[in-house]
């Protein structure tokens, strides 16, 4: 009897948790999903989007930020902010990237993948699309974001991935390998600033080889920056805990929009955002474009000092890691 005890007891421990997807009522939008596999769950509501609004720990902090009064409502006129994770077409340009995604989407569940859908905006004649695999254990998540042109015109445009972050954290971003001279000569990335950039905002800090922004409730201006890594990825540490976003971007910034960036942080008082960009391509009518990060989180992250150091010692090996 012990025999049979111990080999089940091992079975338990060696086989995968199952991913579990559930119809949900989150935050008063009731045709929503939850994913979970027991560590982390993830919601998608398919009353707007399409968007993802959480990421957290099972029973923990959402990652994300939420607007509350904008929480359970659909059908605005104009777009909204709301909060999570969604997806756009850069660059941005006051009319396409601000259409609304305030209506339904589909939603399609194949085993452990959820497929959100959002049908052609007529504003724009694009179709996004938000695709998300979670493991069967930990905390990664694969998310792919499609746009197809449903309109009847060619169109310019790169997948943007946009994270909205909660409040009162500090976004990490890792700069390409750093060299010394004269041996390395050439540019290795940009670093572009937006007219609104202020580089003596104190909510900045740069290291060596990293970019940090703090989130400040209480600092409304407005800051952005974006840069270009082969091997883009950004962090988010909020309460001793670590969000990482990751996509392996092309081999140069040519061909990226912003002036080549792959990444772009911004911040005002009520959210800070990490946003990674695909390359810009021609989509002829019926073409669509695909863009992918990979997601982890992480506990017991303490970060105080935000030196090379210390984000080499504590922050990078969880970046490396899948």
């Amino acid at each position: 009897m012990l025999r049979v005890t111990a080999s089940l007891l091992l079975l338990a421990m060696t086989t995968p948790a199952a991913v579990k997807i559930e119809k949900t009522n989150y935050q008063g939008w009731p045709n929503s999903y939850r994913i979970t596999n027991g560590d982390v769950e993830l919601i998608v509501t398919s009353d707007i989007g399409p968007r993802i609004m959480r990421y957290g720990f099972v029973g923990g902090q959402n990652f994300f930020k939420e607007f509350r009064e904008t929480l359970g409502k659909s059908g605005e006129p104009a777009w909204v902010a709301r909060g999570g994770h969604r997806v756009w077409a850069a660059p941005e340009d006051a009319v396409r990237t601000y259409a609304p995604d305030n209506g339904p989407v589909h939603i399609e569940i194949k085993g452990d993948v959820l497929t959100a859908t959002e049908p052609a905006e007529p504003l724009t004649g694009l179709e996004k699309q938000i695709v998300v695999k979670l493991s069967p254990q930990g905390t990664g998540v694969e998310v792919l974001h499609r746009i197809r042109n449903a309109g009847a015109k060619p169109l310019d445009l790169a997948p943007w991935a946009l994270t909205m972050m909660a409040q009162g954290g500090v976004g990490i971003h890792g700069f390409p390998p750093r060299g010394k001279h004269p041996e390395v000569l050439a540019p290795t990335n940009p670093l572009v600033m937006s007219a609104y950039t202020n580089l003596s905002d104190h909510r900045w800090r740069f290291t060596r080889k990293y970019l940090m922004l703090h989130q400040d409730p209480k600092n409304a201006d407005p800051q952005k920056l974006g840069s270009y890594n082969k091997n883009t990825w950004a962090a988010y540490a909020l309460n001793s805990q670590l969000f990482i976003k990751r996509y392996d971007a092309a081999d140069s910034p040519k061909d990226y929009p912003d002036l080549g960036c792959s990444f772009e942080t911004f911040t005002n008082a009520d959210f800070l955002e990490l946003e990674t960009v695909g390359q810009l391509k021609h989509l002829r009518p019926g073409a669509s474009v695909e863009h992918v990060e990979y997601w982890t989180l992480h506990k017991n992250v303490h970060l105080r000092d935000f030196t090379d150091a210390e984000l080499d010692t504590v922050v990078l090996p969880l970046v490396s890691s899948r």
